[in-house]
């Protein structure tokens, strides 16, 4: 870190972390209530779910692709600055979205403000790490880093139950008018906060081509997994669309292989056990789908509310605030692969229990909160373990940018799980007629005009329990067995 006197003499506070902290709570808490809210937000705006999914989705994707650069240009032109940029980014997406009219303009208003949401949350957490580790040392880090994580962790565990409640008690509007005055003191807590930077190689360039190279290719790919079903999967649209992804995906990997500025760097990736971790982190990470597939289950075949559906997933919320410091214990105790494997079985566990969907809706609310309970408590025992295995095996010099792409594919994750799951859901939604085969295996009891629903609902989660069976080999197969140091 470039030192001044200004830095050398600051100590950090309450008023930046907790300012801090309302820019993680922006993007993690309010910006992903839409994975509950997003069926009466695309009723109340005339838009097409698929439409709607894309929405979705569309704020971890960017947030995913530039959280890198943006973190690596905040240690260029400040991370204080950088954070506040954030939470400008977040005002004007918030406000695009809680404006966005029903009708024509409907789509391209809310796409851009989350888009915006997006670039917020890219802007917001790396530079905010940043300046925990360089403003909080010994116990007072530890703290900052706890509440930094409970309010990542716990908002979004608490972001389906917030935006049932606001969005049925008040309106989906309000939520991104709070978001955009939570922003707004942010921004004004972090204000005057000393600068700090980080060291930068004398020969950096920014790496634009890759940037959207990057972006070409996976938004090529999400288009493709969320409008294939209207554009027909083998449509010359569709097939444009793969064929952009595996284009500009072969440009990025050739671009990024020769530049010495990269913001991905691939040699990172002979590190089995880093590839194997964050392999399975992007798998994990993707079974975000179930919220928007299950959720989505239980208000239009099941007839409840954003705000009872929201009740549904307190357990995730309350497990995985409860549980994450066990993940740790688990890791000292045990070391990465053992907890990492429990953690994914135990989320494969829950994923099973949502895939009872020909049950009467009383009992599946039931294994709902079951499941959704374990959800958080997989995740939980599994986050600590996987980080530590990801970033412990690299050498010093890497670890800023393996922790970078290691967050990068939790964001990508999620965002390319929930358009998987949201795609396969509102697809087979809309067939007309139950599937066959799956009607002569499974007995759907109670009502019979939502078996369709209940069925697209079953496959979309059971794609889901394969990302699971995924991440399980993929840590198989990579992280050693034995404590740390063994």
């Amino acid at each position: 870190m470039k030192t001044t006197a200004a830095t050398q003499t600051f100590q950090g506070n309450d008023r930046l972390l907790y300012g801090i902290i309302l820019g993680v709570l922006a993007f993690w808490l309010f910006a992903q209530t839409t994975l509950n809210i997003n069926v009466g937000m695309a009723k109340d705006l005339g838009m097409e779910q698929n439409m709607m999914n894309i929405a979705v989705s569309i704020t971890s994707l960017f947030s995913g692709i530039f959280i890198v650069v943006l973190g690596g240009l905040a240690d260029r032109v400040g991370r204080v600055k950088m954070v506040q940029i954030g939470f400008i980014f977040s005002i004007i997406g918030s406000a695009l979205v809680a404006l966005t009219p029903t009708g024509a303009l409907s789509t391209p208003v809310l796409m851009l403000g989350r888009i915006f949401q997006g670039l917020s949350g890219a802007s917001l957490m790396p530079a905010s790490l940043a300046l925990v580790k360089a403003y909080w040392d010994g116990a007072g880090r530890q703290r900052a880093i706890s509440l930094w994580s409970i309010g990542s962790w716990g908002g979004s565990g608490f972001c389906a139950l917030f935006g049932g409640l606001v969005a049925s008690n008040f309106g989906w509007r309000y939520i991104f008018w709070a978001t955009v005055l939570v922003s707004i003191i942010g921004f004004f807590m972090v204000k005057g906060t000393p600068e700090s930077k980080g060291e930068v190689k004398a020969d950096y360039k920014f790496d634009l081509a890759g940037v959207i190279t990057f972006m070409f290719s996976i938004i090529g790919l999400m288009l493709f997994l969320t409008k294939g079903s209207t554009f027909g999967w083998s449509s010359p649209i569709s097939l444009g669309l793969i064929a952009s992804f595996l284009v500009f995906g072969f440009i990025f990997y050739r671009l990024e292989s020769k530049n010495a500025s990269a913001f991905v760097d691939f040699k990172l990736f002979k590190n089995s056990i880093f590839t194997g971790a964050t392999i399975s982190n992007f798998l994990l990470n993707a079974t975000a789908g179930i919220l928007i597939v299950s959720l989505g289950l239980v208000q239009v075949g099941g007839g409840l509310t954003s705000q009872e559906s929201g009740m549904l997933t307190l357990g995730y919320a309350i497990a995985i605030v409860a549980f994450i410091r066990v993940g740790e214990k688990l890791l000292q105790k045990f070391g990465a692969r053992k907890p990492m494997i429990w953690g994914s079985l135990i989320v494969g566990l829950s994923i099973i229990l949502l895939m009872f969907t020909n049950t009467l809706i009383g009992t599946y609310k039931i294994l709902a909160i079951v499941a959704y309970t374990l959800f958080g408590l997989g995740l939980a025992f599994y986050a600590t373990p996987s980080t530590d295995a990801a970033l412990s095996n690299l050498p010093a010099d890497q670890a800023g940018t393996g922790a970078g792409i290691y967050k990068m594919a939790s964001s990508l994750g999620g965002a390319l799980g929930v358009a998987i799951s949201a795609s396969i859901f509102t697809a087979l939604s809309g067939v007309g007629s139950p599937i066959e085969w799956l009607t002569g295996m499974v007995d759907f009891v109670g009502r019979q005009d939502n078996v369709v629903i209940r069925e697209a609902a079953m496959i979309a989660l059971g794609v889901n329990l394969a990302m699971v069976i995924m991440a399980i080999i993929s840590i198989s197969m990579t992280v050693p067995k034995g404590k740390k140091g063994e």
